[in-house]
Order: structure tokens, then sequence, then C-alpha cells
């Protein structure tokens, strides 16, 4: 990522791809895709495919996922989305971003036959419609024996969904999207259904009784095989590490102990026990037969998600989350009253226009004993004034500092935590987390100097 030049031509690539529709801006179809697909040749048959959704979570468990095929020995392609800090990450192949030239050269690859296809469509591609097309093609080229791909909304009608996955794992549906998928959490849970194949294996975490019948309704309609988180794999015990956490799972093929995962919080437990089942059900693992238990430690032990609950330094502690719904937030708060005992914990928020900010603002209120208002560089950030009328009825006046400029807000923040009442009072147990959107963690690890990865 150093190189001036590459950069450059990355920055030029993207400038012509903001042309298209964002990722907020979607016309429901996979018709382009499927038509992109066939004048390549349909690269995307040409690996098996473990599809993950769900309203959160998507991302670490597509990682996970990833680490423990890659551990066992395949060569593995990985798509997520959005990215943090570079677009580049959205696709990886062993387990780390492409490099920039390969990106352009992707996509030079592709130019010409998306011209075919908005040719000949009354919309032109979007621009996550022409990434996946990207994605699907490199991994072919590489060429890959897995990918792992992570939706990027919904499920049915999601860009990435032309691919026919042997696998598809489905993560705790809540509200979220409302412009797209409606506030109605059967119908959200039927869109995130369609990725479940005929003759498929699904795994399905824990669903609230509505959700869990519209998703077991999907499984019999297309006669797939289903394997249900509490039931046939589950966490069986947690405890809290230096650095994360050590599990004991309980997979389709049996008990996996002391397993540590280099991640905080209950959430990433649960999604490590989903994707050790899907990795089980791709191998074929079941009562019978056990994926190597060493394999799994080595794996889930080398996980990396940037931006979930990660730490950018110490003393004080920063972390950056990427929580961006009231589902997230609530994790994260949940988190970090768990394992953390910080004398005071600042929160910096800033977040897109289009999010609930109250439910997010009122999930992260019970851990955090300070909050600054700020905005990231989005033109689809929430206004930070706009966002300080919200914080004022959950959090009151005397809690809240309002800073429009990112870097500041964190300059702020560091100077709040290291504050003291009392002169005999240590200044050791401050905390700091930066969090609210995607956008807000990415560009704070970028102000801390961290690759993209």
């Amino acid at each position: 990522m150093t190189d001036p030049d590459a950069l450059q031509v990355l920055r030029e690539v993207e400038a012509e791809l903001d042309t298209r529709w964002p990722e907020t801006k979607i016309a429901p179809s996979l018709e382009r895709v499927k038509a992109l697909m066939d004048v390549l040749g349909n690269p995307h048959r040409g690996y098996p495919v473990l599809h993950v959704t769900g309203t959160n979570g998507k991302t670490s468990t597509t990682r996970m996922i990833d680490a423990l095929l890659s551990r066992i020995g395949l060569r593995v392609g990985r798509f997520t989305s959005p990215h943090l800090q570079v677009v580049t990450e959205r696709i990886a192949i062993d387990g780390a971003p492409i490099s920039p030239e390969r990106y352009v050269a992707a996509y030079r690859d592709l130019e010409p036959y998306v011209s075919m296809v908005d040719d000949a469509s009354d919309v032109r591609m979007s621009k996550f419609e022409v990434l996946a097309g990207m994605a699907y093609a490199a991994f072919a080229e590489a060429p890959v024996e897995a990918a792992v791909v992570e939706v990027g909304l919904g499920g049915g009608w999601d860009a990435t969904n032309v691919v026919d996955a042997e696998i598809a794992v489905i993560g705790p549906v809540a509200v979220d999207h409302v412009d797209y998928l409606g506030p109605d959490i059967t119908g959200i849970a039927r869109e995130k259904a369609g990725i479940i194949k005929p003759e498929s294996i699904a795994l399905l975490a824990e669903q609230r009784p509505e959700v869990m019948q519209v998703l077991l309704e999907r499984v019999a309609e297309v006669d797939a095989t289903v394997a249900r988180q509490g039931s046939e794999f589950a966490v069986l015990n947690r405890d809290i590490a230096v650095g994360g956490q050590v599990l004991t799972l309980q997979g389709l093929g049996g008990v996996y102990d002391d397993i540590f995962l280099p991640l905080h919080g209950a959430h990433q437990a649960d999604n490590a026990a989903r994707a050790l089942a899907a990795v089980e059900a791709f191998f074929g693992a079941g009562a019978d037969r056990q994926i190597d238990v060493e394999a799994v430690r080595q794996g889930f032990a080398s996980v990396v998600v940037p931006g979930r609950l990660e730490r950018m330094r110490s003393a004080p502690s920063v972390f950056i989350d990427a929580a961006h719904n009231p589902h997230g937030a609530a994790a994260l708060a949940s988190a970090l009253e768990d394992e953390f005992a910080f004398r005071r914990l600042v929160g910096v928020v800033g977040m897109m226009a289009d999010k609930d900010a109250k439910g997010i603002l009122e999930a992260l209120e019970p851990a955090v004993t300070d909050i600054i208002l700020t905005r990231n560089t989005s033109p689809r950030a929430m206004d930070v004034d706009e966002l300080a009328s919200i914080a004022q009825d959950i959090f009151g006046d005397e809690r809240i500092v309002v800073e429009p400029r990112l870097d500041t807000a964190l300059e702020t923040a560091v100077q709040l935590v290291e504050e003291v009442g009392d002169p005999n009072e240590p200044l050791a147990g401050g905390g700091i987390v930066v969090t609210g959107s995607v956008v807000t963690a990415g560009e704070a690890r970028t102000l801390f100097g961290k690759v993209p990865a």
C-alpha cells in the first residue's frame, strides 16, 4: 500500500465506481449480476461457497470461517463489506486483502462486460454489484478452493446471492436497514432466508420464535438440512482471558475445548460457534467425525477482525467498534461492562443520518460515563448538533461534549479520561471507545496509524 502510483490508480478506479449507485441506493434484483456472471463464463460456479448473513456479526463470522478453512489447508477467498479503511479489504485471498494493482486489474478486466450489462439494462449496475462480480472473478482466477461470502444487505436479492452456496449461515436477525428491508422482523427474516438454497446446509443462530419459524419454513421449502445454535451446536463455556476469551464449543462433530479467541464479548463466542459449525458442515463432520481439534485451536487463535472492539492503544486504553445499530451497540455495551472495569469510560460517537441514533445511544448509555458526539467525513454523516439534541434526553447535558471533528474528539476524550477529581486518585483505569459507524471506526483506525487488514 506504499506505492503512490498504485494508490493513485486505485483512487481513479474508485472515482469511476463512485459514479454508480452507492450501497445506500438499491434496485432489488439479481438480473444484472446474473447477466454479468453469464458473460464472464460464470466464474462463481468454480468453487464451493459458504454464505453468511444476519443483522450483526457477519464480518466476524466470515473472517473466522476463513481462518479455520485456511488453517486446515484450503486456499480461501473472502468477500466482506463494507470496508473500514481501504476498499481492497473487501476482497481477500489467502487471508489478506488483494493489492491495489490486483484490484485495479480485476476492475479493468470486468469493465467492458459491465458496460455490456449497463447497455442492456434500464438501471446501470451499482457499485456493490460490480464489486461482487470482481470478487467472484478474482476468486476464480486465483484459483481458490472455497469462498466465504458476506451478504451486503438482506439476502435473497443481495448481489452476492447469485451463488448456490453449499453452506448458509444466518446470524441473529434484528431490525436494521428499514428503508430497504422494512420494519417487520419476519419480513426481514424472510429476505435473509433467501440465501438458503436447495439441498444446502443451514446453520442458524438462536432467534426470536417468529424469526426462527420463517427460517425453518424456508429450510423445509427447499429441502435443506438445518443445524440450530443451542441445539445441534453451542457455546458450552466461556472464560474471559487476557486479550480475548477461552471457549469450549459444542460442534456438530463433538466438543472442542481450550479454544483461545482473541476477540471480546459473548457475541463473538456465539459467532465462533456458528463459524465452527459451518466449517464442520462444509467438511461433512458429524457425530462420528470431528475436525482436528488442534487445527481448530490454531485457526481461532489466528483470527483478526479489525474494528470489532479492537484495541488501538493503552494508557489510556482506546478501542474502536463498528457498531451501527441498537443490536450491535447493545452487544458492545455488554462486552465493555462484562470484561473491563474502567474507572472512567468515554464514548466517542459519530453515526450516519439514516441510523437509529436514539436506539444506539440508549444501548451505550449504561456502559459509558461520558460521551463525545462527533461526525465522520461521510456526506451521509449525522449532523453533530442533531445528534446532541437526541443525546440530551438520554445522557443529560453534564455528560455530553460536542466536537465536530473526529481527531479533536479523540484528543478531548484523552483529556477527559486523564482528569481526576482527587489528587490521590490514580490516573490508570481510563478508557475510550470510538463507535457508532463503520466509517467512524475506520477513520479512527487510520488516525491511529493502523494498516488495513
